[in-house]
């Protein structure tokens, strides 16, 4: 499965959400809070990640796309 920034921002508003928040409205920023921080995530992984196969024809380091 492919990362998404809007599929992990809509999670983190629904969990926002379920403690209360408010994430919408002409004043609420925990939205944007919501994108900013999906957005760095999704950033991070895709720039940083690997993933280790140790065993196999496949064995070694493949970069997360």
């Amino acid at each position: 499965m492919a990362l998404s920034k809007e599929s992990l921002k809509s999670k983190i508003i629904a969990e926002m959400n379920a403690q209360g928040m408010v994430t919408d409205g002409p004043f609420a920023k925990a939205g944007n809070l919501a994108e900013a921080i999906a957005n760095a995530v999704v950033d991070e992984i895709t720039a940083n990640a690997q993933v280790e196969v140790a065993d196999g024809s496949s064995a070694g380091s493949y970069k997360v796309s």
